[in-house]
């Protein structure tokens, strides 16, 4: 297994293991309109465009695609960063794939100058995302309007 900046001829891959993921894991928590606008809104070309202002990475397996994760700066701060778009194959799930992704984000320049780091959380993800030490932004465990939990930590 390999993790590296994702490039522009992912896009497509990358596309395809972002709307399994929903599909498959996703769809037990959310409605079908909610993931198919989910999936529309991490097309190819928008991945492409999103790559222009957040580093996104792909973990590969041989030649395959089978995880992808990003980070960004939290609406232009400097001292606040934004973990975006973690997905990761569902029969890759539960091998340590996520925690790559989450570790390798940690060591990104976005992470390491930021003094705090938030995470739009899945219901599906959150857990997960709480065992990786991130928590409750506010203390506030509500589903946002988006539903999506909002959680974050400190450095």
């Amino acid at each position: 297994m390999q993790i590296r900046l994702f490039k522009k001829e992912d896009a497509e891959e990358t596309a395809q293991v972002i709307a399994e993921t929903l599909r498959l894991s996703n769809s037990k928590d959310y409605p079908e309109q909610y993931i198919e606008l989910n999936i529309a809104s991490h097309s190819a070309d928008k991945l492409i465009e999103a790559a222009k202002e957040r580093h996104i990475y792909v973990v590969c397996d041989s030649d395959r695609i089978i995880g992808t994760g990003g980070i960004a700066g939290y609406w232009g701060s400097l001292t606040e960063s934004i973990l975006l778009t973690i997905f990761v194959l569902p029969e890759y799930q539960g091998k340590g794939v996520g925690r790559k992704i989450i570790e390798t984000l940690e060591k990104d320049e976005y992470f390491l100058r930021a003094k705090r780091i938030e995470i739009p959380a899945s219901i599906t993800a959150v857990e997960f995302y709480r065992k990786m030490g991130y928590d409750y932004k506010n203390g506030n465990k509500e589903l946002g309007d988006e539903l999506m939990y909002r959680l974050e930590k400190f450095r």
